[in-house]
């Protein structure tokens, strides 16, 4: 892109500083600096345009070879080849548990008696008042 070094910026400088003027170079310099942070930003948005389309071409093209690779398991390995999957409520073989025919609320809708609350804390003994601090004569 552009390359400028110390001496080719110097002598730009110095052009621009007898062209228009030690009055009028704040201005100038402000009027390019606003142009070039606008330049930066089109810049910007237009890589990060560039690098989103990058990325979809790339999660397609990895989608493809997945889908590819699906369809080569699934015709190596048909569904109907696998065993189908039991349900097995023990899986450890443990025998159930049995349920106390007392603990289970009736049908009604009894509902289990609930735990006492606890006690509420003990207020803190009240704090004595403060007296007011006599203001102190500016000397």
């Amino acid at each position: 892109m552009l390359d400028f070094n110390a001496p080719e910026f110097l002598v730009v400088a110095i052009v621009a500083l007898l062209v228009i003027g030690p009055k009028d170079l704040p201005k100038a310099m402000r009027f390019v600096g606003k142009w070039v942070g606008k330049a930066r930003r089109v810049a910007g948005q237009f890589r990060a345009g560039l690098d989103t389309m990058v990325r979809e071409a790339e999660l397609a093209e990895m989608e493809k070879k997945w889908a590819e690779e699906n369809a080569r398991i699934m015709r190596d390995y048909p569904p109907e080849a696998l065993p189908a999957p039991v349900y097995d409520p023990n899986p450890d073989g443990a025998a159930p548990a049995e349920i106390a025919p007392e603990a289970v609320p009736d049908a009604v809708g009894e509902m289990p008696e609930a735990p006492p609350e606890p006690a509420p804390a003990p207020n803190p003994p009240p704090r004595k008042p403060r007296k007011p601090r006599a203001k102190r004569a500016a000397s």
